[in-house]
């Protein structure tokens, strides 16, 4: 059983062919998925995916932070009401990108601690978003960190001292198709991080692994981030899978 920690199923680049899709991933041994938020545009989505998929899919609720703009308040309040009213395994995806825009820096900060107190008080995981930003992210994780901070650094891109201060926060590290890449890095110290800390991921539909680096990437594509894992530990593909899978359950609870 392999456990997908960060795919965004509903996304409108599966519109034409998601039950072939999900039913391919399913085939190749993936068999629970996590389902990150962005903002209350796709929440509908959301709803019709766990509603359609209610054995296989668990959803998270958070702000995206390139979701963050002058009515972050207002999606801010959004998340919150759902929050309260139903269950979620995480609060996610939730964090600091200054990859596309730095104007919103100070919003994106107050939405990220905002949003990890609320995972604090609900005894729930976070789900980190970090582009060009791990100072900014390490900072608050910093200020908040305690036991009952924890959750998993989605598609960690970082150096092996980010690494391991990532880990110092009781955080998983989220590896997907970046390990893959001939220019990904993180393949060169992944031996050096205990397999305890991983979990994977695919981030679909984006960040396909090799060989589909450039299109879309899907659920199912998660078995070449299991083969480079097998080749980086030295371990079986069964053994990797199992690890990891227990590593997901460890954090969601389920």
């Amino acid at each position: 059983m392999i456990t997908d920690t960060h795919t965004h199923l509903y996304s409108e680049q599966f519109d034409e062919d998601r039950q072939t899709m999900i039913e391919r991933a399913k085939d190749a041994g993936v068999s629970r998925f996590f389902i990150p938020a962005i903002d209350s545009t796709y929440m509908d989505r959301m709803l019709d995916l766990e509603k359609n998929y209610s054995e296989d899919v668990y959803l998270m609720m958070g702000l995206h932070p390139t979701s963050v703009k002058e009515n972050y308040k207002e999606e801010l309040a959004f998340v919150k009401k759902w929050i309260d009213q139903r269950n979620f395994y995480a609060i996610g995806e939730i964090g600091i990108d200054l990859y596309w825009d730095k104007s919103f820096l100070t919003q994106q900060q107050e939405a990220f601690r905002t949003q990890i107190q609320w995972a604090k008080e609900k005894k729930l995981p976070i789900v980190i978003h970090c582009r060009e930003a791990f100072d900014e992210i390490f900072e608050i994780l910093e200020e908040e960190k305690s036991e009952d901070l924890f959750g998993i650094f989605h598609c960690f891109t970082g150096t092996f001292e980010q690494a391991k201060q990532a880990i110092s926060y009781n955080m998983k590290l989220g590896i997907g198709g970046v390990a893959t890449f001939k220019n990904g890095k993180i393949d060169k110290f992944l031996k050096e991080i205990d397999l305890k800390h991983i979990v994977l991921e695919t981030d679909s539909p984006y960040l396909a692994p090799t060989p589909f680096r450039g299109k879309r990437n899907e659920s199912s594509y998660i078995t070449n981030v299991v083969d480079k894992l097998v080749d980086i530990y030295g371990l079986s593909f069964q053994e990797i899978s199992e690890i990891t899978t227990q590593n997901s359950k460890d954090i969601f609870g389920v």
